[in-house]
């Protein structure tokens, strides 16, 4: 397993040599949530409770909690990539927005395999 899910929250999973102790922090957010552990169950529970504590937090403080990975982002590209793009999604007969999600896709489904 490379990261920790739980309740649409992703943490990484790092290991410090130094401290003889795993650690991470909550992917995806401008703040920082972070949590160790000894073991990997340990880093897991503390993992947990970090999102458990922070979601608690917003709550009491009438806050949204933050969303990691909303599905939308900007790219910044080269224009004549640009224009390539669009024009071969009007081509196609599609939207930019699927011509690019369409090539995420097969780029990290490849990686993934």
């Amino acid at each position: 397993m490379k990261y920790l899910e739980y309740k649409g929250y992703t943490g990484s999973i790092e290991y410090s040599q130094e401290d003889n102790l795993l650690y991470g922090k909550v992917l995806g957010l401008k703040g920082l949530i972070s949590y160790e552990g000894e073991t990997g169950k340990s880093l897991e529970v503390d993992f947990k409770e970090a999102i458990d504590v922070y979601l608690a937090d917003c709550k009491a403080a009438g806050k949204t909690p933050e969303k990691p990975f909303k599905g939308s982002f900007n790219v910044r590209i080269p224009a004549t990539l640009h224009q390539k793009a669009a024009l071969l999604a009007m081509e196609t007969k599609t939207s930019l927005n699927n011509l690019v999600a369409e090539a995420i896709r097969s780029r990290v489904t490849k990686e993934s395999a």
